[in-house]
């Protein structure tokens, strides 16, 4: 029924043919007028001609338009993603002070320069907020303008139709009995049935579609600048710290509790929610053969919490990726260990100390270390006040004597053994200074020496007790708890980042897949008193879709107005079509 054309791709031009296609590019774009502009809210590019004269002002307007500009802006987004190179590859003091010092340690030829470009505090460098400020102002000074643009847009009617339109990419014509006002009803319904907005203007259906493209634009933009409140949002206010339990303790939130903590420059420690929860029991299972042996199958924390100061008590269980969220705050699982259970008698048999003491995992088979620190209450045989210090090294399930070193052989406590070695003097807490409390600064401290006059070691199973010599006393190894590791942090706007992010990925889409195009349909009466048909497409950009799109318009048009029988006999052309096939319109298609 219909013949539609495009314009075909262009061989490779001389100098002088180039300048022959741009003035001829000129003129296309004089006779569109209207009609060819406004498919994109872009602010046009000016000319160097009509750019102020270069004073302070000039220069102020010249600066303002380049960092406005989509390149400039796809620029700094480019280097905002360089720059966070460096915070993810080298520890941060925000993150890890005690990494941080151990890198400047092992790698002190770099540290120097690391610390002048202010490498181990990217986030929060100069150079990184400058980046961070300039792509904010660059999106909203883009955004700004864009959206009145667009919103006019909306507001008014697609464009009349230009003179001629064959100089539009997609075009076709046809003759028909049918009258023009007939034809313009017809297009006009045919067009907002397609939901197209559309509208008669003059000899011709003004129509177009495809608005969403540039909605989905600004979306986009829109999006970046919410995902960028809500991370600096996130930055200023955020908390995050660590603690850990032993089974049958507790933790309450407030900033005294925690083993380690963290916040935002302009987090205030009132604000903490109020809650708190004791760790009732740690439920870990793991494979026993085949290749995943020792993996976890079962690593929970079962807990009895309280919302509020005067909550009543929940149970609840915190699974790993499965926190506990009480007020905006969550409670994530993060390790697990033991905690032998220690009881130390002085030389008169008092029981002096008695508590579970964490160890720190060092494999995964939950090896462990730590210290066992006796700081009050100790006497020796002769009633003299002294510290205990025991260095203590931990398995779960030991091999047994003779059958290698002393290391885990899997996670679950089906041998536990504890080996110590113990220290008497000053452990140095009084010093003021702090200490770690899995470490045992021993630097004040005598060791304790066996019969033989070597230190004294011993490996001691549940029940088992190491006699220290010359009566100072014994220690035991009473029984075995588990304790977990939380993280407890309160990132606010995480939710906002989110809905930028999904934002940011619709808008993107819709601004790459949606073809913002326009269609006219011309019905005037030609020489001969016959009705002349003529449609063009005009899209955003060049697309094989306008055409298709062009003729199936064509195709539903010509059911209601049909292709009248060509009057010529001796025409060889198909007498259901005329189409056009140069640049020149079609008899009768012009005013």
């Amino acid at each position: 029924m219909s013949n539609t054309k495009s314009n075909p791709s262009q061989e490779r031009e001389r100098p002088d043919e180039r300048e022959v296609r741009a003035e001829q590019d000129r003129e296309t774009a004089k006779e569109l007028g209207a009609a060819g502009s406004q498919l994109s809210t872009a602010p046009r590019e000016e000319v160097l001609a009509n750019l102020p004269a270069m004073g302070v002002i000039g220069w102020v307007r010249w600066f303002w338009r380049q960092l406005t500009s989509m390149r400039v802006a796809l620029i700094l987004l480019f280097l905002l993603s360089l720059g966070a190179i460096p915070g993810s590859l080298i520890p941060q003091n925000s993150v890890d002070e005690l990494k941080v010092q151990t890198f400047k340690e092992l790698h002190t030829t770099v540290t120097p320069v690391y610390e002048k470009l202010q490498f181990f505090d990217v986030y929060s460098s100069v150079w990184f907020s400058a980046i961070y400020i300039l792509l904010f102002i660059s999106l909203i000074g883009c955004i700004v303008p864009r959206t009145g643009t667009f919103i006019g847009q909306l507001r008014s009617r697609p464009p009349g139709a230009p003179k001629r339109l064959t100089r539009l990419p997609a075009y076709t014509t046809w003759r028909t009995g049918a009258e023009p006002a007939e034809v313009h009803e017809a297009a006009l319904k045919m067009m907002r049935g397609r939901r197209y907005r559309a509208h008669v203007d003059g000899d011709a259906v003004a129509a177009e579609k495809g608005y969403l493209r540039e909605a989905g634009n600004l979306m986009f933009h829109i999006a970046l600048i919410v995902m960028l409140v809500a991370f600096a949002w996130g930055q200023l206010f955020k908390s995050e710290g660590a603690k850990l339990v032993v089974e049958g303790d507790g933790f309450s939130n407030t900033i005294t509790q925690y083993d380690d903590f963290k916040s935002g420059s302009l987090f205030d420690n009132d604000s903490l929610a109020p809650f708190s929860f004791n760790l009732d029991n740690f439920i870990g299972t793991y494979e026993r053969s085949g290749p995943q042996i020792g993996t976890p199958r079962t690593y929970e924390a079962r807990i009895t919490y309280s919302d509020g100061a005067y909550g009543k008590p929940k149970k609840t269980v915190i699974k790993v990726n499965e926190p506990l969220v009480v007020d905006g705050t969550k409670v994530y699982l993060n390790a697990h260990g033991y905690a032998p259970v220690i009881s130390v008698k002085d030389g008169r048999g008092k029981e002096v100390y008695k508590a579970a003491v964490p160890l720190l995992p060092i494999d995964n088979n939950v090896t462990s270390t730590g210290a066992i620190k006796v700081l009050d209450g100790y006497r020796d045989k002769n009633g003299k006040k002294e510290q205990l210090g025991f260095q203590a090294f931990f398995v779960p399930t030991f091999a047994g004597n003779g059958k290698g070193t002393m290391f885990s052989q899997f996670p679950a406590a089906d041998m536990p053994v504890l080996a110590l070695n113990g220290y008497h003097g000053s452990i140095g807490v009084d010093s003021g200074l702090a200490q770690n409390v899995y470490q045992l600064d021993t630097t004040k401290m005598k060791e304790f020496k066996d019969s033989k006059g070597k230190q004294l070691k011993q490996r001691l199973l549940v029940g088992e007790t190491m006699k220290l010599p010359d009566g100072a006393g014994s220690i035991t190894f009473e029984g075995l708890q588990e304790w977990a590791s939380f993280q407890i942090s309160e990132q606010p706007a995480s939710g906002w980042a989110l809905t930028g992010a999904v934002g940011a990925i619709a808008g993107l889409a819709g601004s790459l897949f949606i073809q913002r195009r326009r269609v006219w349909i011309r019905a005037v009466r030609g020489a001969d008193g016959v009705t002349v048909v003529e449609m063009a497409g005009l899209g955003r950009s060049e697309s094989a879709k306008l055409p298709e799109e062009l003729a199936d318009l064509a195709v539903t048009l010509n059911a209601v107005a049909i292709t009248a029988p060509d009057t010529d006999p001796d025409s060889d052309q198909d007498p259901d079509v005329v189409a056009a096939s140069s640049a020149e319109p079609a008899e009768g298609a012009e005013k």
